[in-house]
């Protein structure tokens, strides 16, 4: 499986010239790298424009979704359509999509850990649902930044088959030890693919790590984007490596989730 990434910088506040932006990069990245699956970052629509998605968040998926739609199926991609700000009835959810090639939205995912440090609980909804997704042919599962932090999530996507966990996000610079070591444990502990998409920039004096990565069941990096660029990351990845490493270390096999309190974790 051949996937690219668009590490992005976001223009704050800008639906229509961001959307303009990933139009520009995935027709050049669809032409030049024929990706199997494509990855948008976090918040990718707005950034962080907390205050002032009253006004620009999408309602009901829209237009994002369509305009995500439109897009695989003229470029015959998988998109993981990184997440927008999004209206559903009285409130706003930090969601996002996968569209398979067909243009079918296959997964869709409301941002279940809301940000403290960033007031994001004063202005978002928090989600309550998440499971896998199939994606050509394979099991995935979807965390959207602060998710990353708590263990429990990826470990029941695992459990339930995930062969590749996507991570979207807008994760900060102050933090970006944490980015390494959460990403590399998630990897390792579960035994599958992780691929990120972060940003970089910075908007409302925070900067954005960069830094978005590949990396293997064994928590080997396969590649690492800059922390401060805006880039286009294309890697190859051989899915078979998840039944074999698990094969060979059957942590799942040796699991004993009685003994665990958390029932999140059975």
């Amino acid at each position: 499986m051949k996937i690219s990434i668009y590490q992005m910088d976001v223009i704050a506040g800008k639906p229509e010239l961001n959307r303009g932006k990933v139009k520009d990069w995935l027709e050049v990245t669809c032409k030049k790298e024929k990706p199997d699956v494509v990855v948008l970052p976090e918040m990718w629509t707005t950034n962080y424009t907390l205050k002032h998605l009253n006004n620009i968040a999408d309602r009901d998926g829209e237009p994002t979704t369509s305009f995500l739609q439109h897009l695989a199926k003229t470029y015959e991609v998988n998109i993981v359509g990184g997440s927008f700000a999004n209206r559903k009835g009285g409130n706003i959810y930090n969601s996002a999509v996968v569209i398979n090639r067909h243009g079918e939205v296959v997964y869709r995912y409301d941002k279940v850990h809301l940000v403290p440090m960033l007031d994001e609980h004063l202005y978002l909804t928090g989600g309550t649902t998440y499971h896998t997704f199939d994606l050509e042919g394979l099991k995935a599962g979807l965390i959207i930044c602060y998710d990353l932090r708590f263990p429990e999530l990826s470990r029941k996507l695992a459990v339930d088959g995930a062969e590749i966990l996507f991570i979207v996000a807008e994760w900060p610079e102050t933090r970006k030890s944490h980015w390494f070591a959460l990403q590399i444990a998630r990897a390792i502990e579960n035994q599958l693919f992780v691929v990120s998409a972060n940003c970089v920039g910075q908007y409302n004096g925070i900067s954005y790590c960069g830094n978005s990565m590949v990396i293997d069941p064994l928590g080997e990096v396969l590649y690492c984007a800059s922390d401060k660029n805006e880039e286009s990351i294309t890697k190859e990845i051989d899915i078979k490596q998840v039944s074999e490493i698990r094969e060979k270390v059957p942590v799942f096999k040796s699991r004993v989730p009685h003994l665990y309190k958390l029932n999140t974790l059975e």
